[in-house]
């Protein structure tokens, strides 16, 4: 998977990693029991601190999503996520209330806030179906 990270960008560039991975993860482009980069070779990459990465990686950990097996590498979790329903759900509502400052403030109605929200969903479904089509073996 390759990330990409936009150096002009007022979120954090750690939080650029999360995101994407998170998203890859929520598409099915990344499934339980993957292999991600390691720390330092991403950080090569993207060429940034190994501390940046390190950061991103703890915090996507914390949160239940990858898990580091000592001598062997980051792999995305099995399962759900180690944060209770609640916790998450409140993580929403404060990115909900971040989102509908953003809409308010450029001048976007909810009804168009939610023709995006459901555009979002389809193109991520989109994805995950593509991803889903593209691991099956091939049938002769």
């Amino acid at each position: 998977m390759q990330l990409h990270i936009a150096t002009g960008s007022e979120l954090p560039i750690y939080r650029q990693i999360m995101r994407q991975i998170t998203d890859a993860i929520a598409g099915g482009r990344l499934r339980p029991g993957d292999k991600l980069t390691s720390q330092r070779d991403l950080a090569v990459q993207l060429v940034i601190s190994p501390l940046t990465v390190k950061k991103a990686y703890d915090e996507l950990e914390r949160e239940g999503l990858i898990r580091t097996e000592r001598g062997r590498g980051t792999f995305v979790a099995p399962g759900a996520p180690a944060i209770d329903r609640g916790e998450q759900l409140e993580r929403l509502r404060e990115m909900a209330k971040r989102l509908l400052s953003r809409a308010h403030l450029i001048g976007v109605s909810l009804p168009e806030l939610l023709r995006l929200i459901e555009e979002a969903q389809a193109e991520l479904a989109a994805e995950r179906d593509a991803s889903q089509e593209s691991r099956k073996p091939d049938e002769d």
